[in-house]
């Protein structure tokens, strides 16, 4: 069972930056959010292991990465 978490936090970071390859046509800001919120999916995923913190954690992570874009 903790083999299937494993390869699912690793199919949600292999997502992730394929997902950011995508950011040259945004601004810094708006980068600077979607890092954080990946990042911060990823965290809650590692640390709580169910939905309710992969969300939080994304959520948290978007407000943290937005604000220190300004």
């Amino acid at each position: 069972m903790k083999s299937i978490r494993q390869i699912g936090t690793l199919a949600t970071l292999v997502a992730l930056v394929a997902g950011l390859s995508a950011c040259d046509g945004m601004t810094t800001r708006q980068r600077d959010t979607a890092i954080g919120a990946g990042v911060g999916g990823a965290a809650g995923a590692a640390i709580g292991g169910n939905a309710l913190s992969t969300i939080g954690g994304a959520a948290a992570g978007g407000i943290i990465g937005n604000q220190i874009g300004k």
